[in-house]
């Protein structure tokens, strides 16, 4: 597999090294897909399987440590996850720059499923559009407190 310069995407996710949570889950197919852009893989199908799965934890850890009510829906697509995100927190980003490359990684991903193989230079172009995303989305991570009575209902029970 061959691309422009890589991010280390478990570099940015670094803050959830190891966490029993689902930004860790993002972190631990971070990890795999910088392993994976170590590789000479002709098909990239299995990147677009992991990247999909780590926009999609962490998008749904923003949902759960972010919003009101601290849940999530059961959906992989992420351009209906980014739209609860925009809905339910107080994350803002111009969704209309990143729906067709996340919908084009949800359905990557589910491709990867049943064995396609895939166009990985137009696959590469919609990581590079949804890393801009996957910033922002750590940026505010950082800055936003967790929703207090999410930690409070947690710890009482």
């Amino acid at each position: 597999m061959t691309t422009t310069e890589h991010i280390l995407y478990q570099e940015l996710l670094k803050a959830f090294v190891n966490i029993e949570n689902l930004a860790g889950k993002a972190w631990e197919h971070a990890c795999i897909i910088d392993f994976l852009n170590k590789e000479p893989l002709k098909d990239c199908s299995i990147h677009c399987f992991h990247y999909q799965q780590m926009l999609e934890c962490f998008l749904k850890h923003i949902l759960e440590t972010k919003s009101e009510l601290g849940f999530y829906s059961k959906s992989h697509e992420l351009n209906r996850l980014l739209e609860q995100v925009i809905s339910v927190t107080s994350f803002r980003t111009d969704k209309s720059k990143y729906r067709g490359d996340l919908n084009g990684i949800t359905v990557c991903a589910s491709e990867y499923r049943y064995n396609f193989e895939i166009n990985c230079k137009a696959y590469f172009e919609m990581v590079a559009a949804c890393d801009d995303l996957l910033y922002e989305l750590i940026a505010y991570e950082k800055t936003q407190e967790p929703n207090v009575s999410i930690i409070t209902a947690a710890t009482a029970s």
